[in-house]
């Protein structure tokens, strides 16, 4: 038996920022289109809700406590959107440039990096995690457009989405997802490799989004 130690040099591990971010329009039969670059995201912030506990008594005594379904939600902020957008926040095209607001608004797909590291100070144990994110739709959200002033400072976009959980086949007694995420120090490069091609693209393939099932094919095949 060995005696638990706290802090040892290069176990303190953190975890910050979000980078490459791919979105993906979803069509009107479910499926996905082709992923489009996201630049200028400041932020993407997970803020689930449900999986509350509701307890029962009996004979005097907490008998049972069975919680609820989950919902996961959250936030996205960020200083530009691709055209691609347009339809998710409920704008319709009339022509080039031209768009028409309080539309129907479509659901999207979306994959997005955050960085981790430790403490030594070196970058080649550092990892990231990929996030991938499942039929998601986004809220009517406050826009404020002000004067430029000696303080000038940058506009910022922020949407409120809610996401449809998404059926998983693959794994016996899974319940549909939200979110899965990919811990890139933790899988095979290989696989890593075959799943970063798909999600970004290649120079002879589009990027196109796994459904849940389709990603753990990947990270589970021999």
């Amino acid at each position: 038996m060995s005696k638990l130690e706290w802090d040892k040099t290069g176990e303190k591990y953190w975890h910050a920022g979000v980078s490459q971010v791919v979105l993906f329009p979803m069509k009107a039969d479910g499926t996905y289109d082709n992923g489009v670059a996201w630049n200028g995201v400041t932020a993407v912030n997970e803020s689930p809700d449900g999986a509350e506990a509701n307890d029962f008594y009996a004979d005097n005594i907490k008998y049972a406590s069975l919680r609820s379904a989950e919902n996961h939600k959250g936030s996205i902020s960020a200083y530009q959107y691709p055209d691609e957008w347009n339809a998710c926040d409920g704008k319709l095209v009339a022509a080039d440039g031209v768009y028409i607001g309080e539309q129907a608004r479509n659901a999207f797909g979306l994959v997005y990096r955050t960085e981790y590291g430790n403490d030594t100070g070196t970058t080649s144990d550092d990892g990231y995690i990929l996030h991938f994110l499942w039929n998601a739709t986004v809220n009517p959200t406050e826009k404020n457009h002000e004067t430029i002033n000696e303080n000038p400072d940058l506009a910022e976009f922020d949407w409120d989405y809610e996401c449809l959980p998404t059926p998983i086949t693959s794994i016996a007694g899974a319940k549909p997802c939200s979110t899965m995420e990919v811990n890139s120090k933790k899988l095979d490069a290989a696989k890593l490799k075959t799943i970063l091609d798909q999600v970004y693209g290649t120079d002879q393939a589009e990027p196109t989004l796994p459904t849940p099932d389709q990603l753990i094919a990947t990270v589970t095949k021999p």
